[in-house]
């Protein structure tokens, strides 16, 4: 078989089975990466060389940190004295989601939901109302603000691998603003509809208890390892190995701190560690670099290039918007993945940076899984938690309060995003 065809081919069926079948995703994706192997596409050689292991090392060192972050306690501290000091639940719902954007641009998505989630759902119950509209502002506000920082988020750092972006690029790149103030700007005008969407829940606040925290330790791993990525990203411009290196001596510190002080505790971390997303990523830039050897990201970027003519805005505008109604269904990561690829094609035929694509299809993959309960793997746990206790959420329900969210979120990034990097 052609190797253009088979490369596609596996991409295809690795992508359908990703969105059809949610266990054993890891093992489907390196079904491929073998077919690809048997295939003659890729050697081991070449393998290795296209899995960023920076990216992978960024990964897992801030995942382990952020699982020890969580025990702490702290995170849910934060929470209760914010709901403590609200006048009304809809206020002190509203700040929980402030308080989840902030804590999602350090911390993955998906634990963060885990973290502030039950206390919504106390709330709730103490004042006899559906905790629905609740956890699906969370679950919109993590997704948000996941995309703000290098370590927030999967594409965010698939995106730093690719362009050699460090810590610090993501607030300014090249001299100009970058990803964290497009996201800010969405985060600020699609609070303000979570205010105009909460403001009806006027119920008084009844007294949370204050949890105790655990260990302020976590609490400094985290905020010191950012501070080593922000000078790593002085040490190594090119994004080769050092933030990976940081990322994964923390975790080790982080480890051997909870080894010490609680062993049980520390082995739980370790078997609880998330190798499914770790392979699953590994694995997608294999597929995606078979699919660059064998020349079909240059074809897939002349086909789009061919509907979108040569206009710079109308690029952009449809990168942007067909990534938001695309990852409204479709997991991002093995999509945005394939596309910046496309992207940097694109703007080379238009004489153009790269960047301004490329920042466009992070901002259109990420904040699109807002739209839908399942466009991200937070909208899935979230409602997966309203499940338990016996409230099911539809598409119409999610699609009410995240459709209007992320219009208004990207709509922002997207405006900003034109006006900077154009």
């Amino acid at each position: 078989m052609d190797t253009k065809l088979l490369a596609l081919s596996v991409f295809i069926s690795v992508y359908l089975y990703l969105i059809f079948f949610k266990r054993h995703r890891a093992l489907g994706v390196w079904a491929g990466v073998f077919v690809l192997w048997v295939g003659g596409v890729l050697g081991v050689r070449m393998m290795i060389e296209e899995i960023n292991w920076n990216v992978l090392g960024i990964f897992a060192g801030t995942l382990i940190i952020a699982e020890l972050f969580i025990r702490s306690k702290v995170p849910v501290l934060l929470t209760d004295y914010l709901v403590d000091r609200s006048k009304t639940v809809g206020i002190a719902v509203l700040w929980i989601c402030i308080l989840t954007s902030f804590i999602s641009a350090f911390v993955e998505n998906v634990a963060t939901v885990l973290i502030v989630a039950p206390l919504a759902m106390e709330l709730a119950k103490r004042m006899k109302i559906s905790p629905v509209p609740f956890l699906i502002g969370i679950a919109i506000s993590s997704n948000l603000q996941g995309t703000a920082t290098l370590i927030g988020d999967p594409p965010s750092m698939i995106l730093a691998g690719y362009e050699r972006m460090t810590f610090n690029d993501f607030f300014f790149f090249k001299g100009k603003p970058s990803i964290f103030f497009a996201v800010e700007l969405g985060a600020a005008t699609s609070m303000f509809f979570l205010y105009l969407l909460y403001r009806r829940n006027r119920e008084k606040v009844t007294s949370v208890p204050v949890e105790k925290v655990e260990s302020w330790v976590p609490t400094a791993l985290l905020g010191s390892m950012i501070v080593a990525l922000a000078i790593s990203s002085i040490l190594d411009p090119g994004f080769t190995c050092l933030g990976g290196i940081v990322c994964l001596g923390f975790g080790g510190v982080g480890l051997i701190w909870q080894w010490t002080k609680r062993r049980p505790v520390c082995k739980e971390v370790i078997r609880g560690y998330d190798w499914e997303t770790t392979l699953l990523l590994a694995g997608i830039f294999i597929l995606v670099g078979g699919l660059q050897r064998a020349g079909v990201i240059g074809e897939l970027a002349g086909l789009l290039k061919s509907f979108t003519g040569t206009s710079p805005f109308w690029n952009f505008t449809v990168i942007v918007w067909f990534s938001v109604i695309f990852s409204a269904f479709i997991d991002n990561v093995p999509y945005i993945t394939a596309m910046i690829p496309v992207c940097h094609l694109i703007a080379d035929s238009l004489s153009l940076p790269s960047t301004l694509f490329v920042f466009g299809l992070l901002i259109g993959s990420c904040l699109g899984g807002n739209i839908t309960p399942i466009g991200a793997a937070a909208n899935i746990t979230a409602m997966g938690i309203a499940k338990k206790r016996g409230y099911r959420v539809g598409f119409r329900e999610f699609a009410r309060i995240g459709l209007p969210f992320t219009v208004i979120a990207t709509l922002c990034g997207y405006l900003f995003v034109w006006f900077v990097w154009r």
